[in-house]
């Protein structure tokens, strides 16, 4: 029975319920494109391409793991936890053997992949260059076309990719970018592979060359297995990986294999579950409260007919009813069509951060049906859940009450409500001091939304208070403004509730737009001002491509240069990831201050380390403590700490001597070399002028380098925040159109008393104005407590970053929207004669 009547409500409310449709379409939208990336992160496919060939595949294990047991009443609890590496680990050569022996094992192809970047005005056409020996073209396989193999260090044999894009034929030489200084070579011959690779490009060298490039004398990248004719793969697996325990070798076949080639395909699977975990958090949380609100809003213009409801004797119960089942109705619709869309918009999400660089395309989304049928019951479990919400006043009160309430707003919100925005308002207060506190990044960032949100929902709870008290500080002005001025004041007095309504998600729009623009800011700047004040060089090499050689430093020094080569890279301590750098010990004080407040940097070396005070103070170190660590390469390292230093933000909370760091990284190449001379640029750039892509830069142009770097990493960070903001665009302009919708008969009474047309609209922009500016004035509040919070725990100093200008822009845009989303509705409500709505059923 109460399905039928929420089926007739529906049917004939149709545009009173758009709003609410609207509203749980995007929403449902969101969490599924947000669940797509999760979903892709958890089970998205890297095929092979290297390793087509080899149906079983043997790699060192890419994972830095820890083992708990704790004992608790009487009870043993053992935990397992493991966290990736950043580099490329490696294995035993002499590991070939056992493989060899195994049953069902015909060949053991070892690999290498290492660096190897082809110097070519077409270049790779976006493919990563990789170079291998020749010996294991077979575990594709590649065939050559043309030529011969490689035999003599400087022969090369290309792919066919590389050899129609550039126009090259054996016999031609190629300048390659490895390991090591640039070196031309010979190309002996051209190779196709048997079945596509379209990732990467391939460079094939003597297997003496292919050594010495890959720099790891004794190990290998892996080992590709090929089954005797007739072996099972899975029962060869299984053998191989019983021959090989005791050691971290892991064995893998079909799927398995990608991640093993692609290490960078592998890694952004857990970028991807962060990311679209952190996406689809916010988003729920940002939905919740934009729903609850145009719930709010759809009951509220309702309130007379569920009061006439209440008069001929229907039940609370069966007010709940109607409500809750007239909001399944419109859940279902919108979360069905909502996952339909947030399927496209998932696709289209992860293309973006592909052509972003955030997430290789080797790296398959993964389209299935539980990011929908999650989005599914997430939108009908809100829509009812935001039915009863907004019900619980109409419910609760008698019928004589509601019927009163039908025309006039209650003086006063509820206590309940009040209450709960005032604890929700205090534990906003509580996260901002945490806050303040949290000086990690993958620490703060969901702390930081989790702030904006919580205090806007206390904005939610608290607006009509908040509004009656704007409405007080705004009426002297707006009275001065003529008639429409004193109308604005009288609706925002004696409709606060519905003012409030548009109040929350604008304030919701500016501080959750400010936050996401300025946080980003004020990491990259203040990490930016300390690398600034810590480069104390006078010029600054920097590569164009992969990275400047060591060759090219040894150049600098035989001029009697101080020369520091700095190299990047990820370690961790226990399973704490850190950023670190390996640097040259020799003159660093020539060339780099990191503001040392214990110990020394001349005792940097081989055995020893400097760490920032944010990793001192993690790991309780000072000058002489030990510190354990796992390398980027897996290799563990016991060091000694050197000095403990200040600008951990700017240069990394770990640095080493550069020999150190260079041996454990799949890039041994500097990602720039700071040089101390008395010589001018046009000289350094003569000396280096056989290293073709490198820049000499002042610290100034070095620091204008550096930003357009972060700007480039920080569009990653919009591209996933703007989808929530977009959806609280749409729930502002969404909101103010259901509220100014509703008071159609309003216009026509007070056209009626004698209001011209422009006095009605005047008055329309004069409440969308000062709504404008209350949600201003909180959403720029709320930014500004939890900037200045995250400020003061990631950089010491309550000094965010703001920019003014961009400031001002978002303003102006929640400002059109609310103008935009007020006006045209308004202006259509007016189009109708006033006689003919005044005269209409309600």
């Amino acid at each position: 029975m109460m399905l039928r009547y929420a089926l007739r409500t529906v049917r004939a409310r149709k545009a009173a319920f758009l709003g609410a449709f609207l509203a749980l379409m995007c929403a449902a939208a969101l969490i599924t494109a947000c669940g797509s990336l999760l979903d892709t992160g958890l089970r998205g496919t890297i095929r092979t391409e290297r390793y087509a060939a080899a149906p079983v595949v043997v790699s060192a294990d890419q994972y830095v793991h820890r083992t708990t047991v704790k004992h608790k009443k009487g009870k043993t609890k053992v935990k397992h936890k493991a966290k990736p590496i950043a580099e490329r680990a490696w294995l035993p050569e002499q590991l070939r053997s056992t493989l060899a022996h195994t049953p069902g094992v015909a060949r053991v192809v070892p690999e290498l992949t290492f660096l190897a970047q082809p110097s070519t005005p077409a270049g790779t056409g976006g493919r990563t260059a990789y170079g291998h020996a020749w010996d294991s073209a077979a575990l594709t396989p590649y065939r050559l076309t043309a030529g011969r193999a490689p035999r003599a260090a400087d022969d090369l044999v290309i792919d066919g990719d590389l050899a129609a894009r550039a126009r090259l034929r054996p016999g031609d030489h190629l300048t390659v970018q490895s390991t090591r200084a640039p070196r031309d070579y010979r190309i002996t011959g051209i190779a196709t592979p048997a079945t596509p690779v379209r990732h990467q490009t391939s460079l094939f060298f003597s297997t003496a060359e292919a050594r010495r490039l890959a720099a790891h004398p004794g190990q290998v990248t892996a080992f590709g297995v090929l089954p005797a004719q007739g072996a099972d793969p899975e029962r060869v697996r299984e053998a191989l990986t019983k021959a090989l325990h005791g050691t971290t070798a892991q064995v893998g076949t079909g799927d398995a294999r990608g991640p093993v080639e692609f290490l960078d395909a592998a890694a952004a699977r857990t970028r991807l579950i962060s990311m679209g975990g952190a996406m689809g958090g916010t988003s729920l949380l940002v939905a919740v409260l934009v729903v609850v609100g145009t719930f709010a809003l759809t009951v509220q213009q309702r309130h007379r007919e569920l009061a006439v409801l209440r008069a001929i004797a229907a039940t609370p119960g069966q007010i709940r009813k109607l409500l809750g089942r007239e909001a399944l109705i419109v859940g279902a619709a919108a979360g069905t069509a909502g996952a339909l869309l947030g399927l496209l918009l998932g696709s289209w999400l992860h293309s973006r951060f592909v052509a972003l660089g955030a997430v290789p395309d080797t790296l398959e989304h993964t389209v299935s049906v539980f990011p929908p049928l999650a989005a599914l019951a997430a939108t009908l479990l809100g829509a009812w859940a935001a039915a009863r919400i907004a019900s619980r006043r109409i419910v609760r009160i008698r019928p004589a009450e509601a019927l009163a309430e039908a025309r006039a707003e209650p003086t006063r919100p509820a206590w309940g409500r009040i209450a709960a925005g005032l604890l929700l308002l205090a534990g906003g207060v509580v996260l901002v001091v945490v806050l303040a506190s949290l000086r990690t990044e993958p620490a703060s960032t969901p702390v930081t939304f989790l702030a904006v949100i919580v205090l806007s929902t206390s904005v939610a709870l608290l607006g009509p208070l908040l509004v009656k008290a704007a409405a007080l500080l705004l009426a002297g002005p707006l009275r001065l403004t003529g008639p429409g001025g004193r109308l604005a004041i009288a609706n925002l007095r004696g409709n606060a509730a519905r003012m409030a309504s548009v109040v929350t998600p604008l304030a919701l729009l500016v501080g959750m737009t400010c936050t996401v623009l300025f946080v980003q800011a004020t990491l990259g700047n203040a990490a930016r001002t300390q690398a600034r004040e810590g480069i104390t060089a006078d010029w600054v090499v920097a590569a164009q491509g992969v990275g400047v050689p060591g060759e090219a430093a040894e150049r600098l020094r035989a001029r009697h240069d101080t020369v520091t080569e700095v190299v990047r890279t990820t370690v961790r301590v226990g399973l704490d990831k850190y950023v670190a750098q390996g640097v040259t010990p020799a003159g660093l004080t020539r060339t780099w201050d990191p503001g040392v407040t214990a110990g020394s940097l001349d005792r940097l070396g081989p055995g020893t380390v400097a760490v920032s005070e944010l990793a001192a103070d993690q790991q309780h170190l000072r000058p002489g403590s030990t510190l354990k660590l796992t390398l980027g390469d897996g290799t563990p390292a016991t060091l000694t700490v050197a000095a403990v230093y200040t600008r951990g933000l700017g240069f990394g909370d770990l640095t080493f001597a550069h020999d150190l760091v260079a041996h454990h990284v799949d890039n041994p190449l500097a990602s720039s070399v700071l040089v101390s001379t008395t010589r001018t640029q046009t000289e350094l750039a003569t000396t280096l002028r056989e290293f073709p892509g490198l820049r000499i830069l002042s610290p100034a142009a070095a620091d204008a380098l550096q930003a357009d770097r972060q700007q480039a990493n920080a569009e990653v960070e919009y591209l996933a925040m703007g989808l929530v903001l977009a959806f609280t665009a749409i729930a502002v302009v969404n909101t103010l159109a259901m509220s100014v919708a509703e008071r159609v008969r309003e216009f026509a009474l007070l056209r009626l008393a004698g209001a011209t047309r422009r006095q009605v609209l005047r008055m329309l922009r004069t409440e969308a104005l000062s709504v404008l500016f209350l949600a201003t004035s909180l959403g720029s509040g709320i930014a500004l407590a939890v900037l200045t919070a995250f400020s003061v725990g990631m950089t010491g100093r309550a000094a965010p970053t703001v920019t003014p200008l961009l400031y001002v822009g978002v303003v102006g845009i929640a400002g059109v929207l609310a103008l935009v989303a007020g006006s045209v509705p308004g202006r259509a409500a007016l189009r109708v004669r006033a006689v003919t709505v005044a005269t209409a059923k309600e």
